[in-house]
């Protein structure tokens, strides 16, 4: 027996034991799973030299990592209450390769934001051993493979959206889903069913699946969230009444764009919370239902691309807190229906594609008084543009195009004070355009393309300082492009500013795509790749971008390379009449990057300021300018597109255009006055013969005219001919230019001294030397030809 002093002393030292051993196992395991400080921020000094061996220049935030011994200190990291990391935050920082492959040792990551950057690869099987990892955003890369996350039961947020991940979710689901509130897998590749995988998420709230390439039934217990959208997939089958049998939480629900069918199931207006419904875009069929007209919270009705009953039901108009409401593309025919008039309390009204005859009048719609966007396009409404709607000031965006529309621009509509954005192109308009459409300072899009509109260009569109997307090609206008134009654009902060400050946003409705295809043209470069993926999303986007200023195409001012995003319009004269010189003033034009001016009449010197716009796209073919070729145009370093061909341009080529190394597009073809030697390496010297027929006097590379022929005219290359056969070329050539200087010399002089009846005549003579000229030099390409096949 141990006395009670000797048994104290034992159960001390048998406690203390105890104590050093637990200490001992804790560092222990702080050794071999890194459960500190310390080994996390060795951790992270791992990943940032993984991400700077990917990423050699533009690195965002994490290259300041290390500037302290304390990783809770370094941008773009946080920490929890034990001082361990918790979140990392990588999010818009330029980071591109593969995903880290390590994140696992960071055992208390509880939060990994990677969106927004250019990742690629599949997602590594480490990333699904961060068990205590709550928040993953992998959105906005270009990330693929099948998705491979079981082990991440912790999960509550999952955001995967505009990726390129593939095959079927069932690998993950229902495996990850027991904590999962929202779920994101929107802009995918996914294929298969939903049918089958998310019946245990009962924490899910948020779940888009859209813009992917599922198949089969729709998911049966989706009532029980608040947001579910499945728009732009493959599914098909009715929408069974049951699934509105019980209770519904439902506030967004978006089946738009799929292949459901049959008629509508009365039981939707069980969710009395739905305050958008979106139902286009389907197979649906027979009456809209009454119902729907008992969901007071309503505010975004979408029903367009439906063959629906042209009944539209009266229930509807006692949804007091509509919004919008879009019919579009459910060929009603006829005149517009009356009950649309009596909607007094929406503000977006969506009725193109309709085959419409009339009925803008009768209806009432012009008289709609909170009406903030009204379109009418894709219709076939005939005689005159509506006058009434000029008294409407709550109008920012009418969409009339592609009708029949004929007649004048009413000048009235220079009184709509908030309109952002006027598309009346592809009608039969013709007439002047009014000068009071500068009256718009809120003005940004003005389409007037494709129409046959007569007379200048009005100066006064100068003063729509807001106005950065200009089309009025394919017209017949005549007339200079007047210096005022230079003021478009410079005071579009104030529209940006009032459009972030509105509370009533736009959602993405049918037309929205079909606005954005005919404002953007595809050959803009910084554009085009989306042709191929546009969805209702990406386009709502892209317009929530145009209208907010919230930064889109990337721009570079002369002579930098350095990129940055920010709004940036266009000026579009194409197809027209007009004629003149270019004024010196279009360098001012700081908003603009693409400048189409091709088919027209311009003629004399192309100005040098040119060279001080941030163009990416310059189109000046079949015109008559001449001269020399600005050497500034190389320093737009961010050019990507420039047509110079079918002109008068003369003099040296420009060797600074060699330096413009985004180029993709070039063409300086039929201007045979032009001299020079391309060079052998450089820009230039990517482009096929394409790019330089019917310039005799240019030297290129042998390899260029070597690449394969379309038969057309070749012009001179290096060391490909004999002195002979040169000497051939060049007499041929010089005779012709002396024999049209001294005539044409003569003939200017003689004019001056000849009686006035004469002139007619000379004129014709000068037109008839036009044709000899370029007669003879066709004969100086055919010699050219004809020697190139005997070598």
């Amino acid at each position: 027996m141990y006395s009670n002093s000797e048994a104290d002393s034992w159960r001390l030292k048998f406690c203390s034991s105890i104590f050093v051993t637990l200490a001992v196992m804790t560092m222990i395991k702080d050794v071999v799973y890194g459960d500190s400080i310390d080994t996390d921020m060795e951790v992270l000094l791992s990943l940032k030299a993984f991400m700077q061996q990917h990423n050699r220049v533009n690195q965002g935030q994490y290259s300041k990592w290390n500037q302290s011994n304390n990783p809770c200190e370094w941008p773009r990291i946080s920490c929890n209450d034990e001082q361990r990391v918790s979140a990392v935050d990588l999010s818009d920082s330029e980071i591109s390769g593969e995903v880290f492959r390590n994140f696992s040792a960071l055992t208390a990551l509880s939060y990994l934001d990677l969106s927004m950057n250019t990742l690629h690869g599949v997602i590594p099987e480490d990333l699904s051993q961060c068990q205590s990892l709550k928040y993953l955003n992998l959105s906005h890369n270009i990330l693929d493979g099948e998705l491979k996350l079981q082990g991440l039961n912790q999960l509550e947020v999952l955001d995967l959206a505009i990726n390129r991940f593939y095959g079927d979710m069932n690998i993950s689901f229902p495996g990850i889903c027991k904590n999962l509130v929202v779920a994101n897998v929107s802009s995918n590749n996914f294929t298969g069913r939903i049918d089958q995988h998310f019946d245990e998420c009962l924490n899910l709230q948020y779940f888009d699946l859209s813009s992917n390439r599922f198949s089969g039934d729709l998911w049966v217990r989706f009532t029980r969230l608040r947001e579910f959208s499945v728009s732009e997939n493959n599914l098909s089958g009715a929408i069974l009444p049951s699934i509105f049998n019980g209770s519904c939480s439902l506030v967004n629900l978006d089946l738009s764009e799929n292949e459901f069918s049959g008629e509508i199931a009365k039981g939707i207006s069980n969710c009395r919370n739905l305050v958008t419904l979106n139902l286009g875009g389907n197979k649906f069929t027979g009456p809209i239902p009454s119902e729907i007209g008992s969901i007071s919270s309503l505010k975004y009705l979408f029903l367009e691309n439906n063959t629906f009953s042209r009944v539209i039901p009266e229930s509807l108009l006692n949804l007091s807190s509509l919004v919008s409401l879009d019919f579009g593309r459910n060929n009603f025919g006829g005149d517009v229906q009356e009950i649309f008039g009596r909607f007094t309390q929406v503000k977006f009204l969506v009725l193109h594609s309709n085959s419409y005859t009339g009925g803008i009048h009768s209806s009432g719609i012009l008289k709609l008084p909170n009406v903030s966007r009204l379109d009418l396009s894709y219709n076939k409404f005939t005689g005159s543009l509506p006058v009434e709607i000029a008294q409407k000031s709550s109008l920012k965006y009418l969409f009339l195009a592609y009708n029949h529309f004929s007649g004048t621009i009413p000048p009235e509509y220079g009184n709509l004070s908030h309109l952002q954005a006027l598309d009346l192109s592809s009608n039969s308009l013709s007439g002047p355009i009014p000068p009071t459409i500068g009256n718009l300072k809120s003005l940004m899009f003005l389409m007037l393309a494709n129409n046959l509109l007569t007379g200048p260009i009005p100066k006064e569109l100068g003063d729509c300082t807001s106005l950065l997307w200009l089309n009025l090609s394919n017209n017949n206008l005549t007339g200079i492009i007047p210096a005022e134009l230079k003021n478009i654009g410079t005071n579009v902060g104030p529209t940006f500013e009032s459009n972030n400050q509105d509370k009533d946003r736009i959602v993405a409705g049918s037309g929205v795509c079909l606005e954005i295809q005919r404002w953007i043209p595809a050959d803009y470069p910084s554009f085009s790749f989306l042709y191929k993926i546009l969805t209702r999303k990406s386009c709502q986007n892209m317009q929530d971008q145009l209208f907010k200023g919230n930064g889109l195409f990337p721009i570079c001012v002369a002579g930098s390379t350095i990129r940055t995003l920010q709004i940036s319009g266009y000026i579009q004269l194409s197809g027209n009449q007009l004629s003149g010189q270019v004024p010196p003033e279009i360098g001012e034009m700081q908003t603009i990057s693409m400048l189409n001016l091709a088919f027209n009449k311009f003629y004399g010197e192309l100005p040098a300021e040119i060279g001080q716009m941030t163009l990416v796209v310059l189109n000046l073919t079949k015109n008559s300018f001449s001269g020399q070729i600005p050497m500034e145009i190389g320093n737009m370093k961010c050019m990507q597109n420039l047509d110079l061909s079918y002109n008068y341009f003369s003099g040296e080529f420009p060797p600074s255009l060699n330096s413009l190394t985004e180029l993709s597009k070039f063409n300086i073809s039929y201007n045979p006055l032009i001299s020079g030697v391309i060079p052998a390496s450089g820009q230039l010297a990517t482009f096929d013969k394409q790019s330089y027929l019917g310039d005799p006097l240019l030297i290129l590379p042998k390899f260029i005219v070597n690449s394969k022929d379309n038969g057309d005219t070749l012009p001179k290359f290096i060391d490909n001919s004999t002195d002979d056969e040169d000497e051939v070329i060049r007499n041929g050539f010089y005779n012709s230019m002396g024999v049209g200087f001294v005539v044409g010399f003569w003939g200017v002089c003689g004019s001056l001294i000849l009686i006035r009846s004469w002139r007619h005549s000379y004129f014709c003579f000068l037109n008839l030397l036009h044709d000899w000229l370029y007669l003879r030099v066709a004969w100086i390409r055919q010699k050219l030809k004809d020697i190139l096949r005997r070598s």
